[in-house]
């Protein structure tokens, strides 16, 4: 049998979000633009995979980080539309897991 190639894109797409928190972390801002301290306090990850994580989907540009100014400053992260394009997939394995995934394991 012929082993099929798989494609470097489809690949890289794995790796972002098999990235531990990755998934989570995109899930939870399906919700809206959110703080950094609502995201930590959701996932209860520690802050410094947070910002870990927050970076890395920046730079693959599906997080955006905006600074509004005020005293203090506030920082909010939301999904760009290359993140919100992610929630058929998201919503997908939602309704898989529901069906066949048992949480008493």
């Amino acid at each position: 049998m012929e082993q099929r190639k798989i494609c470097p894109r489809f690949e890289k797409a794995l790796k972002i979000l098999n990235h531990r928190w990755n998934t989570l972390l995109i899930y939870q801002l399906l919700e809206g633009p959110q703080r950094f301290s609502n995201i930590k306090s959701k996932l209860n990850i520690s802050s410094r995979v947070l910002t870990e994580r927050l970076k890395e989907l920046e730079i693959e540009h599906i997080v955006i980080r905006t600074v509004i100014p005020s005293t203090p400053v506030v920082i909010e992260y939301e999904l760009t539309a290359k993140g919100h394009a992610l929630a058929p997939v998201l919503q997908a394995i939602e309704q898989w897991s529901s069906m066949w995934i048992d949480t008493d394991e």
